[in-house]
């Protein structure tokens, strides 16, 4: 009887949603200091920083999606520039058997937020590398954003309601 219950079982498993982190990769990487070498001399007061982050979805084939990170930060003291610096980091993920309700989330929220801390680390180096010191970006929402971006969304379709539909229309194929 076991090896019944064994065989039946198999095919529920195959049926079961699963997501696999296939690879990462930097696409675009730009590192600009500048007034160096006299930027990293100078004393002054604190640097005012300026971060942006952005999340775009490609299809690539049936299960397989490119989910890229662009992180983008810019250091000024008083009015010259310290640095600047982009960032395109991605991830390939396989996703089978994921109701189409909840790809959209899944594919701007969790994929993103699995891939940020190696994007994080990447931006920290590159930043010490150019005689700076590490920066290290907090944590990010990436429901919060999800969420703002389905409110713009909305907004622009004259309130319509907020599904993960709506939020698939507006995000690159």
């Amino acid at each position: 009887m076991a090896d019944e219950n064994q065989g039946a079982a198999a095919p529920q498993a195959s049926n079961a949603p699963t997501m696999n982190l296939v690879g990462q990769y930097i696409r675009d990487l730009s590192f600009e200091n500048p007034g160096a070498p006299a930027s990293i001399m100078a004393g002054g007061g604190n640097p005012a920083f300026n971060v942006s982050i952005s999340v775009a979805v490609k299809k690539q084939a049936d299960d397989v999606y490119a989910v890229e990170l662009t992180l983008n930060a810019k250091a000024n003291r008083e009015q010259a520039i310290l640095f600047n610096v982009e960032l395109v980091y991605g991830g390939v993920f396989r996703l089978k058997n994921i109701p189409e309700a909840q790809l959209s989330q899944l594919l701007m929220i969790e994929c993103p937020r699995l891939i940020f801390p190696f994007a994080r680390q990447v931006l920290a180096s590159v930043t010490q590398q150019g005689g700076f010191p590490p920066l290290m970006m907090e944590p990010v929402d990436f429901a919060s954003i999800y969420r703002q971006n389905l409110a713009q969304l909305a907004a622009k379709q004259g309130a319509a309601p907020l599904t993960a539909e709506n939020a698939d229309a507006d995000k690159p194929n």
